[in-house]
């Protein structure tokens, strides 16, 4: 929300002194998220004043179209003389007001004027457009062509207002009010403690049966709809400068009056409103539910197809206009730049309708418009009729219309909200002492009604939808008292108390993957369905299975995700498509699985205790299973090409060595053998695996991505990929990793190369020596792997081990070392067919 300053301080009388870097401190204090102050006019520097042109010249000597003028400014040049001027634009005729600049003067950005010569004749100043003026969008490209009624001479800084400071305010989804300057104003005379000039305080006629007849088919849509028609508007009426200098400054393009007037409104008041031009209406206004299938062409030009749930504006032919969220082309007011089928009669819609279906309905046609944008945050039921009259009134005063003594009003019954809150409860919330006085005075400041003593009883006003309990009430006190008056308290958490087990394995395993050169890239956990046929997932996989949302913040989105790749290897394309070729991404973070007994939906736990063991299982039950995973990405080199040597490329092996870093960290024994699932390449996937209560559990792959997954999702050649279950790790680890034991006696060190059949996976060789060799084996690493038909025969592989032996307290003798390697080979022999290569 764009707040100009000089609009704001027409309902707050703030000091002269006060700069819009001060109200920005003082919001903020307040909890207004003001994000800048912009200084419109920065810098600028007159003469720029009015005049009028007198002649125009063409120089067609040029290759595009030049202008030579002679402008009249009046004595703004010293002379009373016409000011000579070049100028290429074309929107402007011989009599028309203009903007000139005079050498001396500075426009915005530090362009200086001065006299010189161009296109063969000199320029004695410069014909302005909008956008030099630093102006905005004002709908017209080319030179602003002022009102002929517009004083010759005079200063055109001020005539458009062109120094200025606007507030630009990131409005919270729950402050709807502040999505207007009223709002902004109310929050500023709060916080300067000063009178507001509340500009919906008008009188408003009393509601009559000769008003525009409406119709309301769906009184929980729409629970209040006011009509007012404005007649013999004269074609010729332009919007004012003031009005539209208004509306550029909180960054809309002026359009035709009436509906510059409703736009201005709307930002006044906060309330939406809309102009039927009446000629084009048929018949009586009514708001209803949209039947399957119909369809409106909105005001963008977009043909769009109803939803059920579409709540739309209807006359007798059907829908002419989709409620709170855009009007219909059918009733669209006519532009005023030709008198010919001008807008005469307009009928004024100001409602209200419900949020949640207004929200639906922008999101539903991908039509985010100014008013559907204030509605689903919260709007104002009783400033309609205000809203209304104000529109009436403007159109009355610019355009010279008469307004019809009908007025319509419908209205479902309602009552005020009220809540009983104890007059100590922001005490207890802030850990303050505010008193009951201070925070009676600070809820009648937001505009509540506050009744009782020890219990109050405090009706909000209607402008404030999003103060529902006693904790908004407290939060209110709180920030207008100011959070930074809050004393810092340090947390006295018992002995014995720090992170948890599985805390602290999250962060060894972060900063084990950060020192093997992995880079973190934490994700958003949304998913699409689609990403898993991406993925390569078989239909019946149970990652599949999803929990939704049910409101999610994107619509491509859905789902939240049940495994980490989909997350990192966005990111890894995304960095990969912006040059980083060679990158290690990892992350650590939950994955949602939905349970077969998961409960009914989740209710809200206490905040004034602690919530007893019970509320919190029934809170459990309602969720869906959450472990923690880890997952890297690695694509291009793993280690880079240099003076020191070649470098290598990342592949399958980086991914299961940084399984195996995981595993460590966890303190499990992690087992290495082939597999096939999803994602990965057939060839080049491993099955990790851990043993838990005598069985095997799979807790991840690791490996080469299959090409189709690649190609599927735009991802560099050769990327591979490793995921883990953590949690499934540290239920089988046994803890913190141990410190490796130093023993004082020399290691005896025995190489085997053994021949099987290819077939064979060499974790299972791996474990067949592990075991045989007995306590002596200190460490066992497959070093070399050879296949050669000629020498070993077809389907025949050679793998080499190097077996470190020790012994803690003695030194081994040969004959020890040598026992222990055969009886390692031995039992390989057994397992598997292993034969010692000659």
């Amino acid at each position: 929300m764009r707040v100009p300053l000089s609009w704001l301080r027409e309902y707050v009388d703030l000091p002269e002194t006060e700069t819009g870097r001060d109200v920005q401190a003082k919001l903020i204090s307040a909890g207004l998220e003001v994000e800048t102050v912009e200084q419109l006019g920065d810098g600028l520097k007159g003469p720029l004043v009015v005049g009028q042109v007198l002649t125009i010249e063409e120089l067609t000597e040029f290759k595009k179209p030049i202008r030579f003028c002679t402008v009249d400014v009046g004595g703004a040049n010293g002379t009373g003389e016409p000011q000579e001027i070049v100028c290429g634009a074309r929107n402007f005729a011989v009599g028309d007001k203009v903007v000139v600049v005079l050498p001396g003067a500075v426009l915005p950005g530090g362009f200086a004027i001065s006299a010189r010569k161009t296109y063969g004749r000199t320029s004695h100043g410069m014909i302005c457009s909008s956008d030099e003026l630093g102006m905005g969008d004002d709908g017209t490209k080319g030179i602003i062509v002022l009102p002929p009624e517009t004083e010759v001479g005079k200063d055109a800084i001020e005539l458009l207002e062109l120094v200025d400071e606007v507030l630009d305010i990131a409005v919270t989804a729950n402050r709807g009010d502040c999505l207007s300057i009223r709002g902004v104003a109310r929050e500023t005379a709060i916080a300067y403690g000063l009178p507001l000039r509340d500009p919906a305080l008008l009188d408003v006629p009393a509601p009559n049966a000769y008003g525009y007849p409406v119709k309301v088919s769906e009184p929980m849509g729409c629970d209040r709809f006011t009509a007012r028609t404005v007649s013999g508007l004269q074609p010729e009426a332009r919007s004012p400068i003031w009005l539209k200098r208004r509306l550029q400054k909180v960054g809309m393009r002026p359009i035709s009056l009436a509906v510059d007037v409703t736009n201005y409104v709307m930002t006044e008041l906060g309330q939406p409103l809309h102009a039927y031009d009446r000629g084009l209406v048929r018949g009586p206004i009514g708001v209803r539910r949209a039947e399957e299938g119909e369809r409106i062409v909105t005001l963008d030009g977009v043909e769009r197809k109803l939803h059920a749930e579409d709540l739309v504006i209807t006359d007798e032919r059907g829908p002419i206009g989709l409620a709170g969220v855009m009007g219909g082309a059918d009733t669209e007011i006519a532009d005023h730049d030709a008198t010919e089928g001008s807008t005469t009669d307009v009928v004024i819609e100001a409602a209200h309708f419900d949020a949640v279906s207004i929200a639906r309905t922008a999101r539903r046609h991908k039509l985010s418009s100014e008013a559907s944008r204030r509605f689903e945050r919260g709007v104002d039921p009783q400033a309609a009729s205000a809203a209304a009259q104000r529109t009436v009134d403007l159109l009355v005063l610019l355009a010279g219309g008469t307004a019809d003594a009908g007025v319509t009003e419908i209205m479902a019954p309602s009552a005020p909200h009220t809540i009983a809150m104890p007059a100590d409860h922001p005490d207890r919330v802030a850990g303050v002492e505010y008193g009951r006085e201070t925070v009676v005075r600070r809820l009648q400041e937001v505009g509540c009604d506050v009744y009782g003593q020890d219990e109050l009883i405090v009706t909000v006003p209607s402008w404030r939808p999003d103060l529902l309990e006693q904790n908004d009430l407290a939060e209110e006190v709180i920030r207008l008292e100011g959070y930074e008056n809050l004393p810092s308290t340090l947390p006295k958490p018992p002995s014995q108390r720090g992170l948890t087990h599985r805390q602290r394995l999250h962060r060894r395993v972060g900063r084990a993957l950060a020192g093997a050169g992995y880079v973190e890239a934490p994700n958003y956990p949304f998913v699409s369905e689609q990403v898993f046929d991406q993925l390569g997932l078989d239909a019946a996989d149970p990652a599949r299975r999803v929990v939704k949302l049910v409101n999610p913040l994107n619509d491509e989105e859905p789902a939240l995700r049940t495994s980490l790749l989909p997350g990192l290897l966005g990111a890894l394309r995304r960095n990969d498509g912006r040059g980083a070729h060679d990158l290690a991404l990892f992350e650590t973070g939950l994955v949602f699985l939905p349970r077969a007994d998961q409960g009914g939906a989740a209710t809200h736990l206490p905040v004034d205790r602690r919530p007893t063991d019970e509320e919190i299982a029934a809170l459990d039950a309602a969720l869906p299973e959450q472990p923690r995973h880890v997952a890297v990405v690695l694509a291009g080199a793993r280690e880079q090409a240099g003076w020191w040597g070649k470098g290598r490329p990342g592949d399958w092996a980086d991914a299961v060595e940084a399984a195996r870093t995981v595993a460590r960290e966890a303190g499990a024994e992690l087992v290495v053998r082939k597999g096939q699932y999803g994602p990965w390449h057939p060839g080049r996937c491993a099955e990790l695996v851990v043993a838990a209560d005598g069985a095997e559990r799979v807790v991840g792959h690791a490996g080469e991505l299959h090409p189709r997954v690649l190609k599927a999702l735009g991802l560099p050649e050769r990327t591979c990929a490793m995921e883990l279950n953590l949690d499934a790790l540290e239920q089988v680890g046994d803890g913190t990793p141990q410190a490796p034991s130093i023993s004082a006696f020399p290691v005896a060190t025995q190489d085997v190369a053994l021949v099987v059949d290819r077939a064979v996976v060499q974790a299972d060789v791996e474990a067949a020596l592990r075991e045989g060799a007995g306590e002596l084996l200190e460490s066992i690493r497959l070093f070399d792997v050879y296949e050669n038909a000629d020498q070993l025969g077809a389907d025949r592989k050679s793998l080499a081990y190097a077996l470190r032996f020790r012994a803690g307290d003695r030194t081994l003798t040969v004959d020890e070392a040598s026992a222990a390697r055969d009886a390692a080979v031995a039992l390989a022999a057994e397992r598997t067919g292993a034969v010692l290569r000659s």
